[in-house]
């Protein structure tokens, strides 16, 4: 019985043992899927993350050539600004030059005046402000002949 009860020890060591290196080689063969399986996620992140920074230097590189042609765009702007401005003003003056204003006043006023008084006083007799009239017309035919010769003409 002895004897029994040792081969039946000895066979169920036996079989722990081998039991224990079959849950060994799997939980092994895990470890090492599990390891690829990371290093395989490490690696595509890897790659998404050096696909990420050159998109990255892709966009700061559209960024400062757009920025470059805003900034030319925005010079030649305020050229072509200050190049209309200074030729307007130039237009303007010549213009102001070519046409000079002329300030008139009334000749003759105070007798203008006068007269029209002498209408409004007499308006049935209007022969009465006569004298006024020809005072008056004497008065614009003096003032242009004297314009007339100062203009040389």
């Amino acid at each position: 019985l002895k004897q029994e009860q040792a081969y039946v020890r000895d066979e169920f060591g036996k079989l722990l043992e081998q039991e224990r290196i079959s849950s060994n080689e799997h939980l092994t063969r895990a470890i090492l899927r599990e390891r690829a399986a990371t290093e395989e996620e490490r690696q595509k992140a890897q790659r998404f993350a050096k696909q990420l920074e050159e998109k990255d230097r892709e966009l700061k590189k559209h960024d400062a050539y757009y920025k470059e042609q805003l900034a030319r765009l925005e010079e030649r702007s305020a050229q072509f600004y200050k190049v209309t401005t200074e030729q307007y003003q130039k237009a303007a003056d010549e213009v102001s030059a070519r046409f000079k204003r002329y300030q008139s006043q009334p000749i003759c006023a105070d007798l203008q005046e006068k007269i029209l008084q002498c209408y409004r006083q007499h308006a049935q007799e209007t022969l009465s402000c006569s004298a006024l009239a020809s005072q008056y017309l004497r008065c614009v035919n003096h003032t242009k002949q004297q314009s007339m010769l100062g203009r040389g003409g």
